[in-house]
């Protein structure tokens, strides 16, 4: 029997949306604001998408005081929030998803905080089927008057492992 997915947030709503920087922002901070732990938010998206900045935002709504900033090179940032801890990855610098073990990736999802996880196909098999995928992509054609616009797609194909749809 398959597991149920987890609740999605009505911030989540399935499909895209075009948003500006401030929008997605927004957007971000209700999304946090209606996040129940433990839930696994899988952002993907090129370099430059938002991730980080849609991850802020989400940890801003959800109640983190600290400031959010791209776990890069610490692979992993740990902030505290009312409701749960917060566990904010980037693992666009693992060649491997064995290199999860080095980050204590199976305590970090086993523990049901909210985790947020930017590049999460580089997890490959060991992404939890339940999450809430979340892409961001810059508009095809986007005009040099929209240079802030992103496209985000939230939640429609929940439990989606590579990005393969």
């Amino acid at each position: 029997m398959t597991p149920p997915s987890p609740p999605l947030p009505s911030g989540a709503s399935r499909g895209g949306l075009a948003l500006t920087g401030p929008e997605l922002i927004a957007w971000g901070r209700r999304m946090g604001a209606q996040a129940q732990p433990p839930l696994i938010i899988a952002m993907f998206g090129q370099l430059g998408a938002g991730k980080t900045t849609l991850a802020a935002a989400i940890c801003a709504g959800y109640g983190v005081r600290d400031e959010v900033t791209s776990p890069t090179f610490a692979l992993v940032h740990t902030y505290d929030a009312p409701r749960s801890l917060v566990h904010h990855l980037d693992l666009y610098r693992l060649e491997s998803p064995r290199e999860l073990q080095n980050i204590g990736w199976d305590d970090v999802v086993a523990a049901n905080p909210l985790v947020i996880i930017e590049w999460p196909e580089r997890a490959g098999e060991l992404l939890p089927e339940q999450h809430i995928p979340i892409e961001l992509r810059h508009p095809e054609g986007q005009g040099a008057e929209e240079p802030d616009r992103r496209v985000l797609y939230a939640g429609g194909h929940v439990g989606y492992r590579t990005g393969a749809r």
